[in-house]
């Protein structure tokens, strides 16, 4: 994967780190990383997480990209790949005391991510991300 696929996919990670973190956080730097499916669902996701009074303090990373698919002659360049999203260290807590929130006992923190990005004209944004529910 080139350095500037891979740095957009880490930026995204850290602004939603961001967003995540601080209940009335906003995605304005996100939009430099993400759009379409990406950023709505990033949005709606953490409004959520804020109504339900939660935050998610911590870090998220990933690993292993290996590229799946490649478009890069279409109007609009496009690449699909996998990789491990590690989400272990990115524990949701109660936003006003700051105790953990009790996570399911089954729950995966290490999981393959399928992720396409298209090759806007400010450059590279994520506009698909989808979890693919097995461990990595």
């Amino acid at each position: 994967m080139t350095p500037d696929r891979q740095a957009t996919i880490r930026r995204f990670w850290r602004e939603m780190q961001v967003l995540y973190a601080d209940r009335n956080g906003t995605t304005k730097g996100l939009e430099q990383f993400a759009a379409s499916e990406t950023l709505s669902k990033a949005e709606s996701d953490a409004q959520r997480a804020h109504a339900q009074g939660r935050i998610y303090p911590g870090k998220v990373t990933f690993s292993d990209a290996v590229v799946t698919k490649a478009e890069l002659d279409n109007k609009t360049p496009r690449v699909t790949l996998s990789s491990c999203l590690d989400v272990s260290q990115w524990q949701p807590v109660d936003a006003t005391t700051r105790e953990p929130v009790t996570l399911p006992a089954d729950r995966i923190t290490k999981y393959q991510v399928r992720t396409t990005l298209e090759k806007w004209p400010q450059g590279w944004r994520l506009v698909r991300d989808e979890p693919q529910g097995k461990k990595c």
